[in-house]
């Protein structure tokens, strides 16, 4: 089966990287599977086991293991083994905290070019996880998007997103139904040929209804919510790159359980862009905004120009990137204190790929 690679992303800036690795050929890794990755190559799909450079790296930074989404180059060995041996460079990364005590990350998907943050009207949308997950996607570098599901389940959708659109300043925020087919061609625009569209969400919120409703065909499982308390089942338990006909592609993530920040604060200062514009009128431009005279973040709050929940939500998003950075610095001085044995240490550790079913 021939699979036309420009269709889902590779160009010339791609191609660059590999001119000189004329022994091995480019795929893009449409799934990873306890270290086996489903690659997708011009003469088809091959499943491909990790090889010692990609190995050696990932003993290093776990981030350098590949993931859905990413361009890789392939070998193909005298008994019809199949190994990854390079990630190309990244050109975006949705990357969460993982939920161990070392303050590294998990690269969720790579390469994007819109991300979508996923969340059902019904019974009504969560404020607070569209804004932590609108910071990770601002962080990433890739365009983000908001799009509310099953909306012919709320009275008046446009309203919502409008209320909506207070929560994520400069960010399309989309209803649509992939029941009826409702609000899709925006959406649509995002998988045109080249371009790759990933979903973030809940479970339970629609997303691989609307990979089915964009492919054009179910390729996706789904499942109805729970009666019993109303909430999502995890259909999808990978990360998983779907090819949409005509070209373009659309990445299905699993349902969030917890998405934890990094310490990047490039992406809260976006997804928060109101108040940051907000604290560019205070007096002073180190203001805690905690009872500082003119300070333009307190003045909003009293006048209901900002409403206290946001402002409670950032400063919790705040703390934790703060608190992320702190501990990425004590893990930092900790590996220069271990000089070279530590090093050596960590170089002889095995790597243990993040298991594909957690999100």
């Amino acid at each position: 089966m021939k699979i036309d690679l420009t269709a889902l992303g590779w160009d010339a800036g791609w191609a660059a990287h590999v001119r000189r690795r004329t022994d091995h050929r480019p795929g893009r890794v449409a799934r990873v599977d306890r270290g086996v990755c489903t690659v997708l190559c011009a003469d088809g799909p091959v499943r491909a086991s990790l090889g010692g450079t990609v190995l050696a790296a990932a003993a290093r930074d776990l981030t350098t293991l590949p993931c859905a989404g990413d361009w890789v180059l392939v070998a193909t060995w005298p008994d019809g083994r199949h190994t990854v041996e390079a990630v190309l460079p990244r050109r975006t990364a949705l990357v969460r905290r993982t939920a161990g005590k070392d303050a590294s990350g998990q690269v969720l998907a790579a390469n994007l070019d819109a991300a979508a943050v996923v969340e059902p009207v019904h019974p009504e949308p969560d404020t607070g996880r569209i804004e932590r997950l609108l910071s990770l996607v601002h962080e990433s570098g890739a365009q983000p998007l908001v799009v509310l599901t099953k909306a012919d389940l709320a009275a008046d959708p446009e309203a919502i997103a409008r209320q909506l659109a207070a929560v994520a300043p400069g960010v399309p925020v989309l209803p649509v139904s992939a029941e009826r087919g409702a609000g899709l061609d925006p959406l649509r625009a995002q998988v045109a040929p080249g371009r790759t569209l990933g979903l973030l969400g809940p479970s339970g919120a629609g997303k691989s209804s609307l990979v089915n409703a964009l492919a054009g065909a179910v390729v996706m499982p789904t499942q109805a919510i729970r009666r019993v308390d109303g909430k999502g089942r995890h259909t999808t338990t990978w990360r998983s790159l779907v090819p949409v006909p005509g070209g373009g592609a659309v990445l299905d993530t699993p349902g969030v359980r917890a998405v934890g920040l990094l310490d990047g604060s490039a992406g809260l200062d976006r997804a928060f862009a109101d108040i940051a514009d907000l604290a560019t009128g205070c007096r002073y431009a180190d203001c805690a905004h905690d009872g500082e005279p003119a300070c333009a973040v307190r003045e909003a709050l009293e006048s209901g120009d900002l409403s206290t929940r946001r402002w409670e939500s950032w400063r919790r998003l705040q703390r934790e990137v703060a608190f992320e950075s702190r501990r990425r610095e004590a893990r930092l001085a900790a590996e220069r204190r271990g000089g070279w044995r530590g090093a050596r240490r960590r170089a002889n550790r095995p790597a243990r790929p993040p298991s594909p079913g957690g999100f």
